[in-house]
């Protein structure tokens, strides 16, 4: 603190020169900086790009020894158990030719053959690891270069699928990688000591200049200072005038008045910017507003071509059913279009006597999922709600549990429940997906917050507002791997 204020106390001619002292230190580091991770960085492009390209021509090589060298002379068919018989020989020419290790493993991660000696009383054999597997049967490239260093050398090892004629996984193909990075090391350090011979040289000129400019310039800078400090977006600013001034004052004084004239162009600009602002979180808004009944609606017709037959003798009452379900959502969209068109809020809510039980139950027929179980304690709790809005409540909530069960998931579960606790109608929707981890579960009911790569995350804060509307409530409980359920709770009014 002694020594902030002990600046502050300097003239305003030392602060200047100190400062333009500083100023290129700053830049050095800075340049120094910028060219080491420039280095850097042209090092591990050229690595990658010199590693894509050897894995491109032994893909190449290893094709034609699978399609053409093996049907002409040996025609192993291709399995993944016969990649060993194939390449017995071959992995050591291709890993010769290519100065390259080769590795072959199968889809479980278990080497099949490799051109690095392996005695057979080794203990351990090479692995794939799980988490490294896992990535490459995600991954859309079925590819993946996973780095490690070791004794302070890096390395790349590069993963990809082996396919047969038929596109058909045969094996994994590995190749490790050493990153040499000595040349662009010796690069850098001799630029390093060529930079540093010439900043030591333009540091003293620095000097020198500094004390001969900041004594120039503080006659009329603590004018134009004075005047910056009082200059403010939202008022009408004073523009500089000093006759006898130096060329460079008199062009910093003339970009100064040219600023406050362009200041008071940035204010209306800035404030027609906060109206275009409000005008796109308003459409995003609706436009997620509207997004939500046209879900609902392709699930329904979706559900009503599955389901149709002209000979069920209740099919008069299933197409009622599904045209009312289609109306309510057109009459939603045009509740929200009509909304606005006039800048208001999100369509009122109209409230009416209605089974909940019936509305939830009714709301799910529209999912294709045959894993979504529903239960209700009662055959009929009655309640004064919006019917569109708690269909909008069930929907996205049951989306939102479809889409936290990973697709790859073998046994997935969705419960449905509702039940009467009070004087309150509770609707439990709970999965058995990956689960909410610790740091967003605070998040959750966020506007604009969402872990899935689209949507804007307005669903849930959207459905929380609708709920606190009836005095309601909506809770969850969450375990990672696990399962998510949300419980939601409105008062009945009858």
């Amino acid at each position: 603190m002694d020594r902030i204020l002990n600046f502050k106390n300097l003239s305003l001619r030392v602060r200047i020169f100190l400062s333009m002292i500083f100023l290129t230190l700053i830049a050095s580091i800075l340049i120094a900086t910028v060219s080491i991770y420039q280095f850097r960085k042209e090092a591990r492009e050229y690595h990658q790009d010199r590693l894509e390209r050897k894995e491109t021509a032994i893909a190449e090589h290893i094709n034609y020894v699978l399609f053409t060298d093996n049907a002409k002379n040996y025609y192993y068919p291709l399995t993944p158990e016969n990649i060993p018989l194939i390449f017995k020989d071959k992995i050591y020419e291709i890993s010769d030719v290519h100065s390259m290790e080769i590795n072959f493993f199968d889809l479980k991660g278990n080497l099949l053959i490799s051109s690095k000696a392996i005695f057979k009383l080794d203990a351990d054999k090479p692995k794939i690891n799980p988490s490294t597997l896992k990535i490459i049967q995600s991954s859309l490239e079925k590819r993946y270069v996973e780095f490690s260093n070791v004794d302070g050398k890096t390395y790349r090892s590069s993963y990809s699928y082996l396919k047969d004629n038929k596109f058909k996984p045969l094996a994994i193909l590995n190749l490790p990688y050493e990153e040499d990075t000595e040349f662009y090391d010796n690069e850098l350090q001799n630029f390093l000591i060529r930079f540093g011979q010439v900043y030591t040289f333009m540091f003293f000129i620095a000097i020198v200049l500094s004390y001969f400019l900041s004594s120039y310039i503080t006659k009329s800078l603590k004018i134009i200072s004075d005047k910056m400090q009082e200059t403010q977006l939202n008022q009408l600013n004073e523009k500089i005038v000093i006759e006898d001034g130096s060329k460079e004052i008199n062009l910093l004084i003339r970009s100064y008045n040219n600023m406050v004239d362009k200041l008071e162009e940035s204010a209306t600009i800035l404030a027609q910017s906060e109206r275009e602002q409000a005008w796109r979180e308003m459409a995003k808004q609706v436009a997620h507003e509207i997004k939500n009944p046209l879900t609902p609606m392709r699930l329904t017709v979706q559900s009503f071509q599955r389901k149709f037959n002209p000979n069920d003798p209740e099919i008069s009452k299933k197409l009622d059913d599904y045209t009312k379900t289609i109306l309510q959502q057109i009459d939603t969209m045009t509740a929200v279009a009509g909304a606005f068109s006039n800048f208001a809020t999100m369509p009122a809510q109209q409230n009416e006597t209605l089974n909940v039980v019936r509305i939830v139950k009714m709301a799910l027929e529209i999912f294709n999922e045959d894993y979504i179980q529903f239960s209700a304690l009662e055959e009929e709790i009655i309640a004064k709600l919006d019917r569109t809005q708690l269909i909008r409540v069930i929907t996205n909530l049951v989306k939102n549990a479809i889409q936290a069960i990973p697709e790859e998931q073998v046994n997935k579960l969705i419960f449905v429940t509702v039940f009467r606790q009070g004087d309150d109608v509770k609707i439990a929707v709970k999965d058995n997906g990956k689960g909410i981890s610790k740091e967003n579960q605070e998040r959750v009911f966020e506007p604009k917050f969402t872990t899935k790569s689209s949507g804007m995350g307005l669903g849930l804060a959207i459905i929380k507002n609708i709920i606190e509307n009836y005095n309601g409530t909506i809770t969850f409980e969450t375990e990672l791997n696990v399962g998510t359920e949300f419980l939601v709770s409105f008062p009945i009014n009858k």
